[in-house]
C-alpha cells in the first residue's frame, strides 16, 4: 500500500514538474496583448488621442475596470455561464459539443470557454482538431498562471470588432464615440455579439445581422446584473451605422509621448484647437499657427497645438511649437523688467526716442518715425525700438542673455557668436515653448520653473527676477485688447524681421498663454505682424480660462530723461559717389539730426514731409547732382551722385 501511494506520488510529482517545465519552455505567447496602440489621457484620465498598433490595428489595453458590470455579466452569460469555476476548460459544455457534433454530423456548439477563446486570440490558428487541442492545453496553461480577471482583460484586449477593430475600449471609441465605462445595456451587447462574427456582423456594412448578434446576448438572461426589463429595452435600441473618427486632440503631442497621462486639459485642448482651425482663414497662404496654454504657478500646460494637423499646404506635421524663431520684440518685456531690476530706470522715467548709432548698429523703429521724449512705461507699451536698445546698451547684452538663462530658455544664436544689441529686437532663436516659460516666470512673480507636460512633482521654483520688477512689467502691459477681449491681461507682440514671425503672448494672475503665426519653411509674409494675425487669437485663448485680471499701471512722467549723446545728422542713401541708372524715383533716406528737415537737390528744396526722414526725388536726366540735408539745429549732410 505504502510503495503504491509512493509510486502514485512520484508520478504526480513527475507529472507536475514535467508540466511546470513544459510552461517555462512554452509560455503562452502573449505578444499580441502586448502590442497595444498609444493613449493620451488628459489630467482628469480623458482619452486625448490614440495611435495604432503595430499594424495599423486599433488596440488599447482593457482590464475590467475598464467596462460596466454589465457587460462582464452578459459576456460570461452568453459566452461561458461557468467560467468563474472551470479550470479554464469546461468539461460539461465540451461533452456537450461532442455529443451534439455525434448527433448531428456538423459543428452546433463549440464547447469553447472564455479562456480558450483567449488562447486562440493570442495564437490565432485554422480551426482544426490540432489547434483545438492547443487551445485547450492553452487554456489550462493560462488559468495556471493568471487571475480569472486578468484572462477577461485580455479577452477584452483581444475580441475582434470589426475590420482592423481590436478590444472593448477600441469598439466602444468606434462604433459609439465615448469610453467603454459608458457603454449602456445595447452597445455592450452590440460589442460582446460582434466578437462573435466580426466581419458578418459589422453594424455599418451588416446592420440586420448586427442587431441579431446583440439580441442574442441580450437574450442570454442567466446573469442577475442584467434584468429581464433592462433586456427587453435594449433590444428596441438603435444601432451605429458608421464608425465614429477616433480621439485626435494634441495630435503632436500624442506623437511625442505617444503613452499616459498628461497635465493637458482636454476641454481646453478641443477649444484652443477650434480656434485654431477657425483662424487659418485670416491667414496668409500656407502660413500656420502654434498655441499654448499653461497655469502659471503650477507651470502645467493646458493646451498644446503645435499646428494646422488636418490643413492642406500648412505642414501640419511638424510640431511648431518646437521649432526655433525670431520673438522680435516680444522679448522686450524681459528687458524691461531686468533694467528695472538694476535700478536703471522706472516705468516714468523719461528716454529719448530719437535717431542714435551704436556704432555701425543704427535700429530703427517699425514705423521709422520717432516719439520724442516719452516714458519707459509708453516706450514698451509702444513697442519703440531705440530706447530698448538704449538700455541694452547700458545694461549688457551678455547680462540679458545671461538672464534669459537663467529662466532656463537660453536664446539661440548663430554657431560662434556672442549676445549683442539685436538681442533686444528679437535678434535670437526661441522656440514657443520657451517663449511661454519665459513669460511664465513674469506672472510668476520672476520665479522660474521648467513647463509641466506630465503630472508629478515639481522642480523647485528659483528667483531669477525681483518680484518687484516682474509685477512692474505685468501692471505697464495689462491693457485692453484692441478689438476687444477679456480684461485684466498683460500682453505684448512680436514681428521678426522680414515679417517671417508673428507673436501675441500674455498672462493674467493664473494663466499664461502664446500664439506664434508663421510659415513653416519660414518665408516672409508680407505686411504680417503680431498685433493683427497673432493678438486676436491669443485674446481668443486667454477668454477660455476663468478670469484673474491684473490690474494696470498708470504713469505721469517724474524722472529726468536718461543722458543720451546726441545722434550726428547722416544721409544714409544715396552714399557719395553712388551712380545711379535714370528713370525711376530716387528714395532719399537720412538719419539722426533734429527735425524737421529740410532735403535739397542742387540748393533747391524737393517736396518732403517735415517730420519725415526721407524724400523722393525724380531726377530731371543724366548729369552729376549735389544732394543736401538740412536739420533744424542748422546740421547739413550731402554726397555728390552721379545719374546715368
Amino acid at each position: 500500500m505504502r510503495r503504491r501511494f509512493a509510486i502514485i506520488s512520484l508520478v504526480i510529482f513527475a507529472l507536475a514538474g514535467a508540466a511546470w517545465a513544459l510552461d517555462r519552455a512554452l509560455p503562452p505567447p502573449m505578444a499580441r496583448a502586448l502590442a497595444v496602440g498609444g493613449e493620451l489621457t488628459d489630467r482628469n484620465g480623458r482619452t486625448l488621442s490614440v495611435l495604432p498598433a503595430a499594424g495599423g490595428v486599433w488596440r488599447l489595453a482593457t482590464g475590467v475596470d475598464d467596462v460596466p458590470p454589465h457587460l462582464v455579466a452578459m459576456l460570461v452569460a452568453a459566452e461561458d455561464r461557468r467560467f468563474w469555476h472551470h479550470p479554464g476548460v469546461d468539461p460539461i459544455a465540451m461533452a456537450r459539443a461532442a455529443a451534439q457534433w455525434a448527433r448531428r454530423g456538423h459543428v452546433v456548439s463549440g464547447g469553447s470557454t472564455l479562456t480558450m477563446q483567449v488562447a486562440r486570440l493570442l495564437e490565432p490558428r485554422p480551426r482544426t482538431l490540432r489547434a483545438k487541442a492547443i487551445e485547450t492545453l492553452r487554456a489550462i496553461q493560462l488559468e495556471w498562471r493568471y487571475s480569472k480577471r486578468e484572462i477577461l482583460g485580455l479577452w477584452l484586449t483581444l475580441a475582434p470588432q470589426g475590420g482592423n477593430i481590436e478590444g472593448i475600449r477600441a469598439g466602444s471609441l468606434v462604433w459609439f464615440g465615448r469610453p467603454s465605462r459608458q457603454l449602456d445595456m445595447a452597445e455592450a451587447a452590440l460589442l460582446v455579439g460582434l466578437a462573435r462574427q466580426p466581419t458578418r456582423s459589422r453594424p455599418d456594412r451588416h446592420p440586420a445581422a448586427a442587431r441579431r448578434a446583440r439580441d442574442s446576448v441580450l437574450l442570454s438572461r442567466a446573469a442577475p446584473a442584467v434584468s429581464e426589463q433592462d433586456a427587453d429595452m435594449a433590444l428596441g435600441a438603435p444601432l451605429p451605422l458608421r464608425r465614429q473618427p477616433l480621439p485626435r486632440l494634441a495630435p503632436h503631442l500624442a506623437r511625442q509621448l505617444r503613452n499616459g497621462p498628461t497635465t493637458l486639459d482636454a476641454g481646453l485642448q478641443r477649444a484652443v484647437e477650434t480656434i485654431l482651425t477657425e483662424s487659418l482663414a485670416t491667414l496668409p497662404d500656407r502660413a500656420s499657427i502654434a498655441i499654448m496654454l499653461a497655469e502659471t504657478g503650477p507651470r502645467a500646460v493646458r493646451a498644446l497645438a503645435g499646428g494646422a494637423w488636418m490643413a492642406q499646404n500648412r505642414a501640419g506635421a511638424l510640431d511648431l511649437s518646437a521649432a526655433i524663431r525670431s520673438p522680435g520684440s516680444a522679448l522686450k518685456p524681459l528687458l524691461y523688467a531686468l533694467a528695472f531690476q538694476e535700478g536703471l530706470v522706472m516705468p516714468a522715467t523719461l528716454l529719448s526716442d530719437m535717431p542714435r548709432s551704436f556704432g555701425s548698429y543704427a535700429p530703427e523703429n517699425f514705423d521709422h518715425g520717432f516719439a520724442g521724449q516719452i516714458t519707459v512705461a509708453d516706450a514698451l507699451r509702444q513697442s519703440l525700438n531705440l530706447p530698448a536698445v538704449s538700455l541694452l546698451a547700458q545694461l549688457g547684452p551678455v547680462r540679458f542673455a545671461g538672464l534669459l538663462k537663467d529662466a532656463g530658455f537660453s536664446p539661440r544664436l548663430p554657431a560662434g557668436a556672442d549676445p549683442s544689441l539685436p538681442l533686444a529686437l528679437g535678434g535670437a532663436g526661441f522656440t514657443l515653448r520657451g517663449m511661454l516659460g519665459l513669460y511664465a516666470t513674469l506672472a510668476d512673480g520672476g520665479r522660474s520653473a521648467p513647463l509641466a507636460l506630465r503630472p508629478g512633482p515639481r522642480a523647485q521654483a528659483r528667483q531669477v527676477l525681483e518680484p518687484h520688477a516682474a509685477q512692474l512689467v505685468g501692471a505697464i502691459l495689462a491693457q485692453p485688447f484692441p478689438a476687444g477681449g477679456p480684461t485684466g491681461i498683460a500682453w505684448k507682440t512680436g514681428t521678426s524681421w522680414g515679417a517671417r514671425d508673428a507673436w501675441a503672448m500674455g498672462f493674467d494672475a493664473r494663466h499664461v498663454a502664446g500664439v506664434w503665426v508663421g510659415r513653416p519653411d519660414g518665408t516672409p509674409m508680407p505686411g504680417a505682424t503680431g498685433a493683427r494675425l497673432a493678438l486676436p487669437i491669443l485674446a481668443r485663448v486667454m477668454a477660455l480660462v476663468p478670469p484673474a485680471p491684473l490690474a494696470p499701471l498708470q504713469v505721469r512722467a517724474q524722472a529726468a530723461p536718461l543722458a543720451e549723446a546726441p545722434d550726428r545728422l547722416r544721409l544714409l542713401f544715396p552714399p557719395p559717389g553712388a551712380v545711379l541708372e535714370d528713370g525711376a524715383d530716387l528714395v532719399i533716406r537720412s538719419a539722426g539730426g533734429q527735425r524737421p528737415l529740410i532735403f535739397m537737390v542742387d540748393g533747391a528744396p524737393i517736396g518732403s514731409e517735415p517730420a519725415r526722414r526721407e524724400a523722393r526725388w525724380q531726377p530731371p536726366g543724366p548729369g552729376h547732382y549735389r544732394i543736401t540735408v538740412l536739420d533744424a539745429e542748422g546740421s547739413a549732410t550731402g554726397a555728390t551722385i552721379r545719374i546715368r
